[in-house]
């Protein structure tokens, strides 16, 4: 069972929609009990970095998140919901994060394009089962105002005007910066792969 996390934030309406061409065994729930019980969990990201943390603090969901993590269940995080992995945010003032990956998240600065939106191209950096399958080709839209930096854990990175991580993918954890249910074959396969984890292993085929 995946459980898409409910935080009081955003349409999820159509991620539900395209997880449901790979399978069946989706909830969506703001219960801790709940999402400690799933085999796997999604983060969906709509909003700022420090009010996505408070929503989940208040609802006492930042503990099972992290125990899901720590226990090697797949996770994704999406868009705000990859950005707070990170350590921190300066987004309204400075925010802690997860800390799952190092690095800080900041706004674009000296680029022409803040927000970045529109369709951008990716570059594949490294092998992981969550990127299996993508082509050296492939593009994603996106629509944010600040930025991941490149890390190690970085599978796929994109540029506006200065590159950033697109994509992350260690082991259990994943994220992507973009909506993967808005970035049609691309996202589409991204999300097959994570259902594909949760149901035949953990897609970790990751360089050290």
């Amino acid at each position: 069972m995946i459980a898409v996390i409910d935080y009081g934030a955003g349409n999820v309406g159509s991620l539900l929609a395209a997880l449901a061409k790979h399978t069946s065994e989706v909830i969506f729930t703001g219960d801790p009990h709940a999402l400690r019980a799933a085999d796997a969990a999604i983060l969906p990201g709509d909003g700022a970095f420090g009010a996505t943390m408070d929503a989940l603090r208040t609802r006492e969901l930042l503990p099972a998140i992290s125990e899901i993590i720590t226990d090697g269940k797949p996770f994704l995080g999406i868009c705000v919901g990859m950005q707070i992995l990170f350590e921190g945010s300066d987004e309204f003032g400075a925010t802690r994060g997860l800390g799952i990956f190092a690095g800080e998240v900041t706004r674009f600065k000296g680029t022409s394009r803040v927000p970045h939106i529109g369709w951008t191209k990716l570059e594949i950096l490294r092998d992981h089962g969550f990127v299996s399958g993508l082509s050296a080709s492939e593009y994603a839209y996106f629509m944010h105002s600040h930025r991941a930096p490149v890390v190690r854990a970085t599978a796929a990175r994109a540029d506006n005007e200065g590159a950033f991580s697109a994509v992350v993918a260690e082991r259990n954890v994943m994220g992507t910066q973009f909506h993967p249910e808005k970035s049609q074959a691309t996202g589409a396969r991204l999300l097959a792969n994570f259902v594909k984890g949760t149901t035949h292993g953990t897609p970790s085929h990751c360089s050290a």
